[in-house]
């Protein structure tokens, strides 16, 4: 497994000026990245996972928390107000079977949404991917989600419905 990748850690400010962390997700973080989810509204919970779920069983937390640098990424949003950190948002991505393409997820705590969290974090994923050597970046995205999907307007995804999606709206963008 590739070593933490300290070099992609940010400080940045929130469109409010709050200070916020922007790092890859380290295996300590599992009990913070579980705190987070159980803390997401049913609705962002839904969006996100495109299901209910209350909290991340076992094996999908240590999936989500011990990654492979050099494979996948994903990036947390944390504040430390009294000097503990608070995830307020996640961003991933994996490699998909097609060549040079990632599938991305992303899901901002609540009361973070609009803030500005969700933009720094695709912002490095982004760049994080390029850096890996991806050209496409995609997701499925609830057809019902329309904030989500006008985030990804906004990035410059191009939004289309596939054959066979159901519910879902397909996303993608060159980067």
């Amino acid at each position: 497994m590739a070593e933490y990748p300290h070099y992609l850690v940010q400080h940045r400010a929130l469109f409010d000026g709050t200070p916020v962390t922007i790092r890859p997700i380290r295996q300590d973080d599992s009990g913070m990245e579980q705190e987070f989810v159980r803390h997401l509204s049913d609705d962002s919970r839904y969006n996100r996972f495109m299901g209910m779920l209350r909290e991340l069983p076992p094996n999908k937390l240590k999936r989500f928390t011990e990654i492979d640098y050099d494979q996948h990424m994903a990036f947390i949003a944390t504040i430390a107000p009294d000097g503990n950190e608070i995830e307020i948002g996640v961003a991933r991505y994996v490699a998909t079977e097609k060549p040079g393409s990632c599938e991305f997820a992303i899901v901002v705590d609540d009361a973070w949404q609009r803030t500005g969290v969700a933009g720094l974090l695709m912002l490095a994923l982004q760049q994080a991917a390029r850096e890996r050597g991806f050209s496409t970046m995609e997701g499925l995205v609830l057809a019902s989600n329309r904030k989500m999907l006008r985030f990804c307007r906004q990035l410059g995804f191009r939004v289309h419905r596939e054959p066979g999606e159901g519910d879902t709206v397909h996303v993608d963008m060159q980067l």
